[in-house]
């Protein structure tokens, strides 16, 4: 390759180095992850064992000849797993996102000649020309530049752009962050400037190459719930299975009947096998991605739901989610008068800072890549329009760029009816002083003032005018006379609706963490803003470095704000509060925050700035990037565990006496109590009950009053199981009693059959209706909307009415025709055996007032 000292003179690579390197180093883009087929995948999911119950009840009830039922199983069963599929392939495209942003056109110059080429062309060496809004191609070294800026935002998380200078042909390349640095970094915006660039890195062995090795290597775990429930379901089929097999030997050796054996077999096998747990798992989630949906949540990993209701930490990425990623005008100093731009109400502005603002427009590009500038142009057009201080017409003479020796830009303007120059700078406080030619002791008065400004988190700029009317113009900004005109303080806002949900977590018992790759000052500033407390101690990236895993997860207890921190050592962060036991929710929007995301247990990731890594490797998605809509997540998660259990309560409560009744009369010698199509009835209470029912209840009023649950214990424990158990074999123990004293008075079997049954209908609409709430009493529930509930209960009366009235379906169902008094005595029995828990929740009402 040959270069000369002009740029004019760059020759750049011949098409022959350029094949030579293709072959050597390949194309610049990430490699793509080594996706599974769609047959592999499909076999894993069916191998789940809740989709191999769902398979094995459906086949049961095709070989009972219920074909209708069978066929809605095993259709259901395809329906989930269509679905998990799309999820599944969904979640492994987030290489292929990062492959694409690293991969953009680029400008290069090769054989003498400038080319546009596609980003994957690009290889090591080759000469990259820059310019405003270019992303760039590849991590490349600086040759020549003039003013130029990058946004390197994506890679370190800090929200200003920073400043790039030529290389002295010495320096080593180093990592993305920091001022005057002559490297730039694939994947990173132009914001302003041009320059020209050398290739030093490309593909995987680029910044962004390294953050995708990081997210190959992370794996995402399934949630407590799905194992939990899947231990569960288990435990009880092997269950299920074992009785079965018990019932049909010891049917089949005591009465020699094998026939009618192996029909109470089935009969306790489907009262055993608990296939409503994964269907309402299943239908609870998918719902509540339905409802998260409705405020502008998507659930990419809808499983995650649940787990964000247990969350105990969340890690917050300043840029673009505790703030809203645009630089905005905070205050204005003019002569020792500082105007507070955001309690000003009403446009204009106060006049004496009407001359500052003119000037700091007139010292930025007319239509800027840089945020800074664009806050300028905001502000003009917001409180200046109509005034005379904005100057569309005039013509741009001649610019001053910023340097390392001076750290201000000028503008040099011509009016349509002036003679004179115009001449407006703005840069840093102390470069503008030095311009303007200032006093020493005004010199320290100004800094001082910027020091106070820039703890409260700002970036102070000075602005200052002149004339000139000589010409031609000079070679430096020293030549020009300065007037300074004061101080800009600018910063990215905190989001208006982060405080509150912030206030909202600790109320819910949820630790804030701030991770972000910004100055620790800036940080602080930010987080005091947003609310997160306690600030006592903020940790660096080069300190994180210094402690081993141990030490990390130690310091990492009782820090709430993490700055200058690069990916991995975000990666870092939440590995360590995993370690600590703690439920992690990760929010972002950066490339840089990708690899984090995706180890967490909750990934968020910011729909409407975010990058498509970030939404790729997230579980969550805010659509209008609204920070508080983490909170209502929470609050959906939460009540979906409440409902959940509750749902699973009931599923064990009517197992039991279903189960009881299949089993006993075998043990007690006596006749079969319940058949295959009593079974069948009662799945389709169950089934909607379990599944609607408990969904469509609103949350309880104190959901995000309460701390998490502890992330140590069984979301399913003693408590739930026993209490389900318990209002199971009340129940069971009030249905033998009707139907052993039918058989042990003067009725016959039809008869015992149908009071037992329509008791057991009656308590189950009654195990429905006290698992509404474990604290308020079924009277005080039914001031409480729930159409599904009525729905369910008016179809099962309706239904029942018919297998007991009908006489084609009561010789089905084998039962006799119930008197009003045999329908009083089952209604009597069947409330009765919910009793003890009503009186139990009205006793401990009666005790907290």
């Amino acid at each position: 390759m040959e270069t000369n000292s002009g740029n004019d003179a760059l020759i750049g690579l011949s098409e022959a180095d350029v094949s030579r390197r293709l072959l050597q180093h390949g194309h610049n883009e990430l490699p793509s992850s080594k996706g599974r087929s769609i047959l592999a995948t499909a076999w894993d999911v069916v191998r789940e064992p809740m989709f191999l119950l769902l398979l094995a009840c459906g086949t049961i009830y095709l070989i009972l000849g219920d074909v209708q039922e069978a066929l809605m199983l095993l259709g259901f069963v395809f329906v989930v797993l269509g679905i998990t599929l799309y999820q599944e392939r969904k979640t492994e495209r987030a290489l292929e996102a990062l492959r694409d942003l690293s991969s953009p056109r680029a400008l290069v110059i090769r054989g003498g000649q400038r080319k546009r080429i596609a980003g994957r062309e690009v290889v090591p060496d080759d000469l990259v020309v820059l310019a405003e809004g270019d992303r760039v191609p590849a991590d490349s070294v600086v040759l020549s530049c003039t003013n130029l800026s990058t946004d390197e935002s994506l890679l370190t998380g800090e929200s200003v752009p920073v400043r790039k200078v030529a290389w002295d042909g010495v320096r080593e390349m180093t990592r993305p962050g920091g001022e005057d640095l002559p490297f730039v970094f694939s994947g990173t915006l132009v914001v302003q400037g041009q320059g020209i660039a050398q290739v030093r890195a490309t593909g995987l062995h680029t910044e962004m190459g390294n953050i995708g090795k990081a997210l190959q290597t992370v794996e995402v775990e399934g949630t407590r719930l799905q194992k939990e429930v899947g231990q569960l379901v288990r435990r009880v089929a092997i269950l299920g299975l074992i009785l079965c097999v018990m019932v049909v030997v010891l049917y089949g050796l005591a009465r020699g009947n094998w026939l009618q054996g192996f029909l109470a077999g089935i009969t306790l096998a489907m009262a055993m096998l608990p296939e409503e747990f994964p269907v309402v798992l299943t239908i609870f989630l998918a719902l509540g991605a339905w409802r998260l949906s409705k405020i502008k949540v998507l659930a990419r990993r809808v499983p995650v739901i649940e787990t964000l209701g247990s969350a105990t930490v969340l890690c917050v990425d300043k840029t673009g989610t505790l703030t809203v990623n645009r630089m905005s005008i905070r205050k204005l100093a003019v002569d020792g008068t500082v105007c507070d731009v955001e309690q000003q109400e009403a446009p204009p502005l106060p006049e004496p800072f009407h001359e500052i603002v003119e000037f700091g427009i007139l010292a930025s590009q007319r239509d800027p890549f840089d945020p800074m500038e664009k806050a300028f142009h905001d502000l003009g057009n917001d409180r200046l329009a109509q005034t005379e201080h904005l100057h569309a017409d005039w013509r741009l003479e001649r610019g001053y760029p910023l340097s390392t020796s001076l750290l201000a830009m000028s503008h040099v303007w011509m009016s349509p009816t002036g003679h004179d120059y115009v001449l407006a700078a703005k840069g840093a406080p102390e470069a503008i002083a030095d311009l303007c030619h200032l006093s020493a002791q005004r010199t320290q008065a100004i800094g001082e003032q910027v020091t106070a400004m820039a703890q409260d988190g700002l970036r102070v700029l000075g602005v200052a005018k002149g004339v000139f009317g000589q010409k031609p113009l000079p070679g430096e900004q020293h030549d020009f006379t300065f007037e300074f005109l004061g101080l800009v303080a600018l910063a990215d806002p905190v989001r208006p609706t982060v405080p509150a949900a912030v206030e909202e977590c600790y109320t819910a018992g949820i630790r804030v963490i701030m991770i972000t790759g910004d100055h620790p000052t800036t940080a602080k500033s930010i987080a005091r803003q947003a609310g997160i407390k306690p600030l006592d101690e903020i940790i660096t990236g080069a300190e994180l470095d210094e402690f081993n895993e141990a030490e990390l997860q130690q310091r990492v207890r009782t820090t709430n704000v993490f700055a200058r921190m690069v990916p991995e050592q975000k990666l870092r962060l939440v590995n360590a509060l995993k370690a600590n036991g703690e439920v992690v929710a990760m929010t972002g929007d950066g490339v840089n925050d990708a690899p984090a995301l995706k180890a967490a247990h909750i990934g968020i990731a910011m729909g409407g700035r975010g990058t498509d890594v970030a939404r790729e490797a997230a579980s969550l998605v805010l659509l209008d990037d609204d920070f508080a809509s983490i909170v209502q997540s929470v609050r959906m998660g939460r009540r979906i565990f409440d409902h959940l259990q509750k749902a699973m309560t009931y599923i064990v409560a009517v197992h039991v006496p279903i189960a009881g009744l299949s089993l006993v009369p075998v043990l007690l010698g006596g006749p079969l109590a319940l058949l295959p199509v009593h079974i069948l009835f009662l799945e389709l209470i169950i089934d909607p009950a379990c599944s609607v029912v408990f969904e469509a209840e609103p949350e309880d009023a104190n959901v995000m009053k309460r701390p998490p649950r502890n992330p140590l214990m069984p979301l399913f424990g003693r408590r739930i199981l026993g209490l389900g158990l318990l209002q199971g074999t009340s129940v069971l123990l009030i249905v033998l009693a009707v139907y052993v004293s039918a058989l042990w008075g003067w009725l016959d079997i039809a008869d015992a059959i149908a009071l037992s049954f329509t008791t057991l209908v009656v308590a189950n609409l009654g195990l429905i209706f006290a698992n509404r709430s474990w604290t308020r009493t079924i009277l005080s529930t039914l001031r409480t909307p729930n159409v599904a509930l009525w729905y369910v209960f008016g179809g099962t009366i309706f239904f029942l009415s018919l297998a007991l009235y009908v006489p084609f379906l009561r010789d089905l169902f084998h039962f006799s025709t119930l008197h009003p008094n045999d329908l009083a005595l089952c209604i009597a029995a069947g409330s009765a055996s919910i009793l003890w828990f009503e009186s139990l929740k009205w006793f401990k009402q009666k005790s907290r007032t």
